[in-house]
Order: structure tokens, then sequence, then C-alpha cells
């Protein structure tokens, strides 16, 4: 075990999914940071303001609060705070208001440990390298359909509903490996 650094730059990581937050908690101390760890936005608040950290991973969509709420917080406590924004429901206006709050860096999942920590140097100011290869407008449709299953619990009925489509329209696009 990785013991823990006290000249190392601290790291908030805030994610509700627990495994995640363990690996990525070793591998960031295996790159030289002392993390703390929250599985929520009430948790999280509480240790920032005990001692606000350098730098934070927040995930955007948690059980409770959003992760904007710890964004704005944390910006407030320490306006140096670099702060990498994590989640599975990239939108562009999701990233513009993250952004707006105080975060350094917005990143779709799944990242990892060395992207997270190239994010923490980055300026929101700075124009983005755009990806060589975006997702095709049938990926981010299957995502988006998957995402909405997901939140309906797996309600193929409810599902269609929510997004005005045929059931069997539905469960014909389910069926469908994703596009690249």
């Amino acid at each position: 075990m990785i013991q823990p650094c006290a000249d190392c730059p601290s790291l908030l990581l805030v994610d509700d999914n627990t495994t995640f937050c363990s690996v990525l908690m070793r591998a960031l101390e295996k790159r030289g940071f002392a993390v703390t760890v929250a599985n929520s936005v009430e948790a999280a608040l509480p240790l920032a303001q005990a001692n606000p950290p350098e730098y934070a991973v927040v995930d955007l969509k948690m059980e409770g609060a959003s992760g904007l709420v710890l964004i704005q917080a944390l910006h407030e406590l320490d306006a140096e705070t670099r702060i990498v924004v994590l989640t599975g429901y990239a939108s562009i206006a999701t990233a513009v208001e993250a952004v707006k709050l105080g975060a350094t860096q917005y990143l779709a999942k799944p990242a990892n440990a060395d992207e997270i920590v190239a994010a923490f140097g980055h300026n929101a100011s700075t124009a983005l390298p755009l990806n060589a290869q975006p997702a095709s407008v049938e990926r981010l449709e299957w995502e988006h359909i998957n995402r909405v299953l997901q939140e309906q619990q797996g309600n193929i009925s409810a599902t269609a509903r929510l997004l005005n489509m045929h059931r069997r329209t539905l469960q014909r696009k389910l069926a469908k490996r994703p596009a690249i």
C-alpha cells in the first residue's frame, strides 16, 4: 500500500462509483497525489471546507446534489483549485456550465489517470484539440437511448414513451451493436 505523502499535492476525488474511486485513487497516488475520496457532494463539502484541495476530480451526476454544486463551492473556497469534471453524460451545455463555475477541464468517462493528470495542466480558455475520430451520430443516439433506458431501470415501454419512439423501434435499435 502506498503511504500518504505529506509534501504531495492534495486531491479530492468525488464520484459515487466506489470501485472506480478505489482504482483511480491508487493510480493518482502512484502519480504523486495525496488523495481524499468522497462518494457524494454532501460528503465532499465538509472535507473541502476543512482542507481546500489543490486539485479535484468531480463526477457530474451523482445521487443527491450535482457535481456542479461542488465545482462552484470548490472555486469559492480557493480559486486556484484545478478541477477536472468527469462524466458519463457529456454535453456541450454542461461542459460550458462547469467551466463557467470554475472547472479547469471536462472529460467524458471513461478517462484514465494519465488523461486526468494531463487535464489539470490545461486552462479552460485554451482551445482543446478536436478528437481525430469523433463519435458518430449513430453512436451518440445509441448512448442516449441506453442512458434513458438505465434511468428508467430497464423499462422499455417507459423509455419508448420518453423518447417518443415506438416500442418495437426502440427494441430494434437496442438490439444493434453501437456504432463507432
